[in-house]
């Protein structure tokens, strides 16, 4: 199956199918899951929840029930949250078979004695996993790799934000008038989806061929934090290039080491796997309060947000499409006037470009990239593109690699 990401756009997503029972390295694609209806009612027929007014109230992947039981059995099969007594929690059993029904703690407090029916129309049945691809050529084979995933009911940061952001991002790519790298874009449900992915056809072989950085995002939405979750090591072009970008763009931002992993940075860091991948959020998964909730709702995030989300990680593919070495093709420090690149009016502010023209030139020995010459000089990479081609055009510097 195929669908264009937007009306005459030229990039294809391509969907596809990995069937229930399948082996996925050390895991097994799960059967699907089908519901109908959920709802817990008393003994004159009120509805005391109901999942058509909000499908979080039934636990993910709840197998059948239909059953009248008195409230202190009842309780036995309602997960609440009780440290946030107003929210309705995210729940889920996909690897052991149970039912079970969320609500507030202070909903759950407030049932009187009685008898209650427990009702769900579901089912489990071998279907498929389902993920979709996009593949956008540059003129290298080696790729920057970007994975979201699509697996939480309701959920508008933790869920919807992601794959919202990756939309932005393909179309962002494919309007480049050149790409030096191939952009690979997976929408996936997290853990089973990333595990299914690499596990199938050649695709680890190539990923650990061809990818050069590659970003997990999660929790794009919200505008209180930027995270990242750095690579195993933290050592990778993927660390470096959004660390460096982080740095400049906002105030303060956190720093969450591998072993504060939670998304799908996980699996692709795993032993054997060892992909120079990172997890990109504003707020980190698990880190606020709304996080597995219903409060994770469409107020939570805002257009400010998104933008600030996008903003991020449209200049770090800038910079990784223009990171390079660079030599300068003169000895000591060139004549920058002779070449129209230095001032002639002396005025503030005036010297702030060439200032970071000139330290630039002194760290172009071939030695470091763009990204170690802005850290090492404290000027965005994205301020030192134009300077850069300023240079080239001058016959100043080479790319070296």
């Amino acid at each position: 199956m195929k669908a264009y990401i937007e009306k005459d756009s030229n990039t294809v997503l391509s969907v596809h199918e990995i069937p229930s029972g399948t082996p996925v390295f050390d895991w097994t694609v799960p059967k699907e899951w089908g519901i109908r209806d959920a709802y817990i009612e008393d003994e004159i027929g009120n509805r005391v929840i109901d999942m058509k007014q909000h499908n979080l109230h039934v636990m993910g992947y709840s197998t059948p029930v239909d059953r009248w039981v008195d409230l202190d059995e009842l309780k036995q099969y309602i997960y609440t949250e009780q440290d946030q007594p107003d929210v309705i929690p995210y729940v889920t059993s996909y690897y052991k078979e149970r039912y079970g029904f969320c609500m507030s703690e202070r909903q759950k407090n407030a049932l009187p004695p009685g008898r209650y029916h427990m009702y769900i129309d579901s089912e489990l049945f071998d279907g498929v996993l389902n993920y979709a691809e996009a593949v956008i050529p540059g003129e290298r084979e080696q790729e920057i790799f970007f994975s979201t995933y699509f697996c939480h009911p309701s959920m508008a940061n933790n869920e919807c934000s992601g794959p919202a952001l990756a939309a932005e991002l393909i179309r962002f790519v494919s309007s480049m008038e050149r790409r030096k790298y191939t952009y690979r874009f997976i929408f996936i449900p997290e853990t089973i989806g990333s595990i299914s992915y690499m596990s199938t056809g050649d695709h680890l072989a190539q990923m650990k061929k061809t990818m050069c950085a590659g970003f997990n995002l999660s929790c794009m939405g919200d505008d209180r934090d930027y995270s990242i979750v750095e690579s195993k090591y933290g050592d990778t072009l993927a660390d470096r290039a959004l660390k460096n970008v982080l740095s400049y763009h906002a105030a303060q931002y956190s720093t969450y080491s591998f072993l504060e992993r939670g998304s799908d940075e996980r699996q692709y860091n795993a032993p054997g796997i060892d992909l120079p991948v990172v997890c990109y959020c504003r707020s980190k998964f698990g880190e606020y309060p709304e996080y597995h909730t219903s409060a994770d709702d469409m107020t939570l995030v805002s257009p400010e947000g998104f933008q600030g989300s996008y903003d991020v990680m449209t200049q770090v593919i800038q910079a990784l499409e223009h990171n390079a070495n660079y030599q300068v093709e003169v000895l000591g420090e060139p004549q920058l006037g002779k070449r129209g690149l230095y001032p002639t009016i002396s005025q503030k502010g005036c010297y702030d470009e060439v200032t970071a023209m000139v330290d630039l030139v002194a760290y172009a020995d071939g030695k470091n990239d763009l990204i170690a010459i802005s850290e090492r000089i404290g000027v965005p990479v994205k301020d030192l593109l134009p300077i850069v081609q300023k240079l080239r055009d001058a016959a100043l510097i080479r790319m070296v690699r």
